[in-house]
């Protein structure tokens, strides 16, 4: 018997002051049972991050044709291709012949090895990189219930994060020149 996602309830009030983008966002988010909570987390921020008509969650980890998020023009064009983790130098090459814009979220302890042995490969696509830090990231995951409300202010390269059982502040850093 194949085990089944767990469901998480979100209802953001996202305000992202450089894009003047104020939302309120009610998110039903299944973590894959491979899945962390602090990769779930990360495929979240990376939705606020890129928030645009179109943008929508992938089946992700249970088709590895997809990637985390995507967003799709009207008439399916793939506009944008976002992967959390450290995908494989061929799959973001791949990514980069079928999307207008390639990003990559990463965030684990081991993100500055894959970035030291993939970045010449992965610059060359023109992808985006961005990397988390992830002792913030596993302080957000200690804010997770099954239903959550949260606030996102996003500003620069920061996002501050409040809910009802703390707050974190989440900043990260662009590895690529695209």
């Amino acid at each position: 018997m194949a085990l089944k996602p767990t469901i998480y309830k979100f209802d953001i009030a996202l305000s992202d002051i450089d894009e003047g983008r104020y939302e309120n966002l009610n998110l039903t988010v299944a973590q894959h049972p491979s899945e962390t909570i602090e990769r779930m987390m990360v495929r979240l921020l990376a939705y606020c991050l890129n928030l645009n008509e179109g943008l929508e969650f992938t089946t992700g980890l249970s088709n590895t044709d997809e990637p985390d998020l995507v967003q799709r023009s009207l008439d399916g064009i793939t506009l944008n291709w976002i992967e959390v983790g450290e995908p494989s130098a061929e799959r973001v090459r791949k990514a980069s012949t079928i999307a207008r814009q390639v990003k990559v979220y990463c965030f684990n302890t081991k993100a500055n090895v894959w970035w030291s042995q993939a970045q010449n490969e992965i610059e060359s696509c023109g992808a985006q990189v961005y990397q988390f830090q992830w002792e913030q990231i596993a302080e957000l995951a200690g804010l997770v219930e099954r239903t959550l409300s949260l606030s996102v202010t996003i500003t620069g390269m920061t996002a501050f994060i409040a809910a009802d059982s703390g707050n974190v502040e989440l900043t990260w850093a662009k590895l690529t020149d695209v």
